[in-house]
C-alpha cells in the first residue's frame, strides 16, 4: 500500500523538488562551461558498438530516452555541416560516433506548429494546429503517452511558451513544468533585444540532473526544450565570433554547446550514459536577411527550414552513420519507437528510418523519393484569413509557394547546383513547378485528423506578453 501510494504521489513530489531546484542547484557539482572551442574535447567513456547492437537494440531492457530539443538552431551554422566556423565541438563529437541525417526538414518555421507535427508525427495542416490560439486536443496520441505506458518515468522541461501545457504539451508526461530560474549571470551577454526572459538552459539542466538523482535508476523519457540560442544568449568564453547579430547567433550556438555538454558530462557522473538513447533535433532555423527576412516564423525556405537531427546510442559507432537521403521532424518519434521495440504512432505522416540506419545511412535505391513537407500560415499570430506557405522538397529540388509584398510567388530550387537556393529556377522549369505546386496545394487541402477539430483557446495576457517576450508580434 505504501508503495502504491508513493507512486500515486511522486509526481507531485517531483514537482516540488523542480520548484525548490534552484536551492538545491547550489550543493550540485555541475561544472559551468568555460572551455574554449579549441580546448573542450570529450572524453567518451561509452562502449565501442555496432550496427548488429542498432539491430538488437530493442532486446535491452534498461534504456533510457533523452530528447534535447534545441529551439531555433539552423543546421548550416555546425561544424557537422560543414560550417567553417568551430560552433559546436561537443555535439560535433557525439555525431561522429551516432547517427546524424544529412539534410533535415523541420515541419514548420515557428516553434508551435513545428512541435506539435514532431511530436504527433502528423505535418501541419493534418494536425491542424496552425494558428496562436490552437492547442492539441486530448485525442492526439503523444509519444510520452506510449513511453509511460511502457512504465517510463516521464519529464518534460522547457522554457518557450508556445509548448506549454497549455496548448496540450503535457500529455503522457508525469510532470511537464518549466525549470526554477535564477538572476542571469553577469558574465552572460545579453546583447540581442529579444533577450528579456529570466533564467538560462543551465537552469534547464540543474533541474533535469536532480530529477536524475532521484530517478535515474529507473526507466525514464527526459525532454529538455533548450532556449538560449534562440534569446542569443552568450557567456563571455562563447563571444568568440563578433557582435553583427549572424555573429551572436554563432556565440549562442557555442554556449549551447557548452551547456549540452554539461549536462551529458553529469550523464557520465551519475553512470547513465551507457543506458541512454540521446537524440537532438530543432524546431526551426534562423534566417539574417538572405532573402529579405530576419529571424523565424515568416517564412518556410531553407534557412529557417533546415535543421539537425542527432541520435546518439549507449555505444560508440567506430565511423558513424550518416543518412544520405532527406529525412524531416516527422520521422524522430517514429524511428525512435521502433529502435526501441515500443508501440508505434498509427496512421503518421512520418516513417521509421530503422532500416536505413541498419544499411548504414543508405537508402533503397528502389524505393521511390518521399516529398517532405514545410508548412506555415503567415497570419498565425492574428485573426486575419490563412495564408499558408508551403515548402515541398524532393531529393535536390524544392519548391516554395509563399506570400511576399502581397502576392503569391513561386519558387523552385535546385540545391545540387546552387546549394544556398538563391536562384530561382520557376520561370524556366515550369512543368516542374506545377508538378510540385498540385503536391502543395493537396498537401495545404488535407483534412485534421482528430474529428472535432483542434481546441481555439482564450490566451491571457499573462500568457500572451510571455510568449511576446520571446519576441512574437501577435495580438
Amino acid at each position: 500500500m505504501t508503495e502504491t501510494l508513493l507512486s500515486k504521489r511522486w509526481p507531485w513530489i517531483l514537482a516540488g523538488l523542480i520548484v525548490i531546484a534552484v536551492y538545491l542547484s547550489t550543493f550540485i557539482q555541475i561544472r559551468l562551461p568555460t572551455e574554449t572551442a579549441e580546448d573542450s574535447g570529450y572524453l567518451d567513456h561509452r562502449p565501442l558498438g555496432s550496427i548488429d547492437d542498432i539491430r538488437d537494440f530493442a532486446d535491452r531492457n534498461d534504456t533510457n530516452v533523452l530528447f534535447i530539443l534545441i529551439d531555433t538552431l539552423r543546421s548550416e551554422r555546425m561544424g557537422m555541416y560543414d560550417y567553417a566556423r568551430d560552433t559546436t565541438p561537443f555535439l560535433d563529437a557525439i555525431a561522429e560516433s551516432g547517427v546524424r541525417a544529412s539534410r533535415h526538414l523541420a515541419q514548420s518555421s515557428w516553434t508551435k506548429c513545428s512541435m506539435v507535427s514532431l511530436w504527433t508525427g502528423l505535418y501541419p495542416p493534418r494536425t491542424g494546429v496552425t494558428r496562436f490560439n490552437h492547442a492539441l486536443p486530448e485525442d492526439a496520441v503523444m509519444p510520452a503517452e506510449i513511453f509511460e505506458e511502457a512504465g517510463f518515468r516521464t519529464v518534460g522541461i522547457y522554457r518557450n511558451g508556445w509548448v506549454s501545457g497549455y496548448f496540450g504539451f503535457e500529455q503522457g508526461f508525469d510532470v511537464y513544468a518549466k525549470p526554477s530560474t535564477r538572476p542571469i549571470a553577469p558574465s552572460i551577454r545579453r546583447e540581442n533585444p529579444t533577450l528579456s526572459s529570466q533564467g538560462t538552459d543551465m537552469d534547464t539542466v540543474e533541474t533535469a540532473v536532480e530529477f536524475l538523482r532521484l530517478h535515474g535508476d529507473e526507466r525514464w523519457m527526459l525532454y529538455l526544450h533548450m532556449m538560449d540560442v534562440h534569446e542569443y544568449l552568450y557567456d563571455a568564453e562563447s563571444a568568440l565570433f563578433g557582435t553583427a547579430n549572424s555573429d551572436i547567433y554563432d556565440n549562442a550556438i557555442l554556449h549551447e554547446d557548452y551547456v549540452v555538454q554539461t549536462l551529458i558530462d553529469e550523464l557520465d557522473r551519475l553512470a547513465l550514459t551507457e543506458k541512454t538513447l540521446i537524440v537532438i533535433a530543432s524546431d526551426h532555423g534562423e534566417a539574417f536577411g538572405e532573402r529579405g527576412f530576419e529571424g523565424h516564423a515568416r517564412e518556410v525556405h531553407r534557412e529557417t527550414t533546415e535543421v539537425p537531427f542527432i541520435l546518439s546510442f549507449p555505444f560508440r559507432l567506430e565511423d558513424g552513420v550518416v543518412l544520405s537521403r532527406r529525412t524531416a521532424n516527422v520521422d524522430i518519434w517514429p524511428t525512435v519507437l521502433d529502435l526501441l521495440g515500443l508501440p508505434s504512432l498509427d496512421g503518421v505522416d512520418g516513417r521509421s528510418l530503422r532500416n536505413e540506419i541498419l544499411a548504414n545511412g543508405e537508402a533503397d535505391p528502389d524505393d521511390p523519393l518521399i516529398p517532405h513537407f514545410a508548412y506555415l500560415d503567415q497570419s498565425w499570430g492574428n485573426s486575419s484569413a490563412p495564408r499558408p506557405a508551403i515548402a515541398v522538397t524532393e531529393g535536390s529540388l524544392r519548391y516554395v509557394l509563399s506570400h511576399e509584398k502581397g502576392r503569391w510567388v513561386d519558387f523552385l530550387f535546385d540545391a545540387e547546383e546552387d546549394p544556398l537556393e538563391r536562384v530561382n529556377l520557376a520561370a524556366e522549369q515550369s512543368e516542374t513547378v506545377e508538378r510540385l505546386k498540385t503536391l502543395a496545394l493537396n498537401h495545404r487541402d488535407q483534412t485534421v485528423t482528430w474529428e472535432e477539430g483542434v481546441p481555439e483557446l482564450e490566451i491571457d495576457e499573462m500568457e500572451l506578453n510571455q510568449l511576446r517576450a520571446l519576441g512574437y508580434a501577435i495580438p
